[in-house]
């Protein structure tokens, strides 16, 4: 198990910064592999807990890695709790603005979006999700110990009450953001969804993938669960990881590549 010192590394150069809108948050990084045809397209939600203090930085590494695989990546920067505008609805605003954006420049760089895959790392699982749940062309999903259940995550104060500062309250005050926000009160009917989860994860609690994944099972949604026993939070998004393999496996058998 590595520390986080993925958070700090320097991260290999982007391909090119690429604007969705005005904001200096709203941009993404576009990695694209140097040889080959059509490639498939991963697109990445980082986490941070929703804050601006975490930016998509970290997450350059494992896009670089896949990039390195053949895959396309775009990792996308949104505006967070303590960006003006961040918060619910304009994060989310942000993340399906970035998603629509990746057909403008599809042709350009050459990218199949038939084959593309929308990931997130911790509240960015929560997003990718989300954004699955209200946006029906998303058809492949990846969460990565995500914070799917928002409702739970405030019940256990996850990180000095994270998801209140995000939706802009608890759920009796708010209740309409936590239905539209939250993937377990989501339905995603059209996507075939992943939950990995390393069960040495003390930032994220994995039984909130485990719980995901049995109670969308239940209304017969297409998802699966993979829990990594010696991986902690940061492994499941290190390339030196003995967890990345699984990670980047799960990812290429979801491509069918």
């Amino acid at each position: 198990m590595l520390a986080d010192d993925i958070l700090t590394l320097p991260p290999p150069p982007a391909d090119a910064r690429v604007p969705y809108g005005s904001d200096p948050n709203q941009f993404g990084e576009l990695r694209v592999p140097k040889t080959g045809a059509r490639f498939p397209v991963v697109m990445n939600i980082h986490g941070g807990y929703w804050r601006a203090k975490y930016d998509l930085k970290h997450a350059g590494h494992f896009c670089a890695a896949l990039t390195a695989r053949g895959l396309a990546t775009w990792n996308l920067e949104y505006r967070r709790v303590g960006n003006v505008g961040g918060g619910w609805p304009g994060t989310f605003e942000d993340v399906r603005s970035g998603y629509r954006q990746v057909s403008q420049f599809a042709g350009r760089y050459n990218l199949d979006l038939a084959k593309m895959v929308v990931m997130g790392h911790s509240a960015g699982g929560q997003l990718a999700l989300c954004l699955t749940g209200h946006e029906a062309s998303v058809k492949r999903v990846i969460s990565l110990a995500g914070v799917v259940d928002l409702q739970q995550a405030w019940e256990l104060h996850l990180s000095d009450n994270a998801v209140v500062d995000f939706l802009g309250g608890e759920p009796r005050s708010v209740p309409e953001h936590y239905r539209e926000a939250d993937p377990m009160q989501l339905k995603i009917s059209q996507a075939t969804q992943w939950l990995i989860h390393g069960a040495a994860d003390d930032t994220v609690p994995p039984f909130l993938s485990r719980n995901y994944t049995e109670q969308k099972k239940k209304h017969n949604e297409n998802v699966h669960y993979l829990e990594i026993s010696t991986a902690g939070h940061f492994d499941l998004i290190d390339p030196r990881s003995p967890a990345w393999a699984k990670v980047e496996g799960t990812l290429l058998h979801l491509l069918e590549l």
